[in-house]
């Protein structure tokens, strides 16, 4: 395999170590300066030039793209995708990370725990927001903040209020969460390959800081996470589009609650805690990966007329209900189940003779008129403006499935 690492500091540990790793697997890597590619865009030939001279030929990348450059980072990642180069992160999946209040967004529509959040612009609002919200303490965070920065714990309603007001005078914008208390000074990174937590590790905030951040002085210890933490985790990066991510999770007494999802994770707290070959493990997932490469289905939808994705739920008297998959006439009518949803259960590519229960919903992809009448009109509207969304999920799951 043939792999470059998109980062900016080359002799920092997490770029090391993944370098280390692809040489002792005998993988040929190299080490790309992020803001030194140029983007070339021409009918049926997307570019990249490094250097002003045309980048050869790789089959597989790791985005380490620092937030201060994210814009142009994932325009480089997105370039990659569009040239049929597998990334460790999609280009869409390291966008929604960096903004807090994008990632939350996509993470509500799906049974994620996480703290109630609200982000409010006018100062009438703010008092209100915190009510609906359980009231004080709350935590402010600014939305691009990293390591800890940005981050404040308000004890009354007052004193929010008016942090919030002085952070919005600098035009800064501003998440407030729900204070979990039973979790105060702690939390949990786990740290996600593909379909599976590799290592996990807590951590402990010392002295009365209330952020638990390596950055600030917090120590940490390995975990063993529980099938609920590490399902949920596991969860949290696919619906981001992440297939390497460090997830932060709060152990409160409703559940794992997600905090953040990072698109470029640091490997030297969490391997040096759990003493584990992390990088090794993020290699040997590529190598597996690679004749997988990034397909966007919107793009390849556009030349199927009359067809896409869409979601169709399975009510209680619905006529699906007791029925098996190609009992249901969908078959017929040219419509695919390509994932069934149950509770908290995804079920890709479901058999045939899969038998559907009230409450289920499933992820087609066939004749638009025809899953047109099976959409109540009430879902039809909600629904509507997401079906890109599901078209990304598909797309993750099924890459082959959907090339033209």
């Amino acid at each position: 395999m043939k792999l470059a690492i998109i980062s900016r500091q080359p002799t920092c540990y997490s770029t090391r170590r993944l370098v280390e790793s692809a040489k002792a697997r005998a993988h040929e890597v190299e080490i790309l300066d992020t803001l030194k590619f140029s983007i070339d865009l021409a009918e049926c030939n997307p570019q990249l030039f490094y250097q002003s001279q045309r980048l050869g030929e790789f089959d597989a990348i790791i985005p380490r793209i620092a937030a201060s450059i994210t814009r142009f980072g994932t325009a480089v990642v997105r370039q990659f995708e569009q040239m049929d180069v597998f990334s460790a992160n999609s280009s869409h999946g390291i966008a929604n990370s960096r903004d807090k209040l994008r990632a939350l967004q996509i993470l509500s529509r799906h049974q994620i725990g996480m703290p109630q959040t609200t982000f409010v612009k006018n100062r009438t609002d703010v008092l209100p927001a915190i009510e609906r919200i359980g009231g004080a303490p709350v935590v402010i965070k600014l939305l691009e903040g990293t390591q800890g920065v940005g981050v404040i714990l308000a004890e009354t309603e007052k004193v929010a209020e008016a942090i919030i007001e002085t952070m919005q005078s600098t035009r800064q914008n501003v998440l407030v969460q729900k204070f979990v208390s039973e979790s105060r000074g702690q939390d949990i990174r786990a740290f996600v390959v593909g379909d599976r937590v590799v290592a996990a590790m807590r951590r402990i905030a010392m002295g009365n800081e209330f952020r638990s951040n390596v950055h600030r002085g917090g120590r940490t210890e390995a975990v063993d996470l529980t099938p609920e933490q590490e399902r949920t985790a596991v969860r949290a990066a696919q619906i981001m589009g992440l297939r390497v991510a460090g997830v932060d999770m709060l152990e409160s007494s409703c559940g794992p609650q997600i905090m953040e999802v990072n698109s470029s994770p640091g490997l030297e707290g969490i391997e040096r805690c759990t003493q584990l070959d992390i990088a090794g493990a993020i290699i040997d997932y590529l190598a597996a990966q690679v004749d997988f490469p990034e397909i966007d289905i919107r793009q390849r939808l556009t030349v199927s007329q009359g067809y896409g994705v869409t979601e169709i739920h399975v009510p209680e008297g619905s006529e699906f209900v007791g029925k098996t998959i190609d009992e249901s006439g969908l078959l017929e009518q040219d419509i695919n189940v390509l994932t069934l949803y149950r509770g908290t259960t995804v079920i890709p590519n479901p058999r045939l003779k899969r038998r559907l229960e009230a409450g289920d919903r499933m992820l087609c992809f066939g004749k638009l008129e025809s899953m047109r009448s099976m959409i109540p009109a009430k879902t039809q509207r909600q629904r509507r403006p997401t079906i890109q969304g599901l078209a990304s999920d598909a797309e993750r799951i099924y890459p082959r499935r959907f090339a033209a």
